[in-house]
């Protein structure tokens, strides 16, 4: 289900807030929010589907995504989850290799691809700010791969935990997990009892604290890198 398009559903954000203005003149900015509009999407709803034409490219603005493909025996593998300042939606042969759908209430400003793919040639540095912003995807599927290798399973959860601490801003003592367990297995490769499992492991050893299951606090970050690190001992 698509979010419908109105300026009465999402606010009007200021483009000083907007990552693919950031560092751009004011010229430039114009033209890009005229090629713009705000979209809000409820949990559950998808922004796109595997398949569809790419016709948009969105900038995250408040809230959690999370990225997924359907395997040829109906599982489903999380690829990656998306908060704000993040930009998705470019694909090369025209169509979205992934779903993304929205895990809590999600605020996007979408951009029309084709206005945009015209400004790249006349507005000056929107290339780079492009190419910047959308560097993540990469760093995301880097960031998958590790956790997918050769990690056990302890391991691939406290690496999750300092991937969202990082995302958050890596001094906080306490992050912010929208994601259900079942979301966190389906990433890390693990089945949902086993995520869990070591979640209540690493309660118990005094490395995490769950005040609630949406909210992990971090009393000793030095444990929990160990833990992902396999040197806990």
């Amino acid at each position: 289900m698509y979010a419908d398009i109105s300026t009465a559903v999402a606010p009007k954000l200021e483009t000083a807030g907007l990552a693919m203005c950031r560092g751009l003149a004011h010229q430039a900015t114009s033209r890009i929010m005229a090629v713009s509009a705000m979209q809000k999407y409820q949990p559950g709803e998808c922004l796109f589907s595997e398949g569809d034409d790419a016709d948009g490219i969105y900038e995250i603005t408040g809230g959690m995504l999370r990225l997924y493909k359907l395997l040829p025996d109906g599982r489903r593998q999380i690829t990656g989850f998306l908060g704000a300042g993040q930009v998705l939606g470019l694909a090369p042969e025209g169509t979205h290799i992934y779903t993304a759908e929205a895990i809590a209430p999600v605020t996007v400003c979408r951009y029309a691809r084709a206005a945009l793919d015209r400004l790249l040639d006349d507005v000056p540095g929107l290339a780079r700010r492009l190419l910047s912003v959308t560097s993540h995807e990469l760093r995301a599927a880097q960031d998958q791969m590790l956790l997918l290798g050769r990690k056990a399973a302890g391991e691939k959860v406290a690496s999750f935990l300092l991937l969202m601490a990082r995302h958050q801003g890596d001094g906080a003592d306490g992050i912010f997990i929208p994601m259900a367990r079942g979301d966190i297995a389906d990433y890390l490769g693990l089945t949902t009892e086993t995520v869990s499992r070591t979640f209540t492991k690493l309660k118990l050893a005094g490395v995490i604290a769950l005040p609630t299951p949406n909210h992990v606090d971090i009393p000793d970050r030095r444990r929990l890198e160990d833990a992902a690190n396999g040197t806990d001992g």
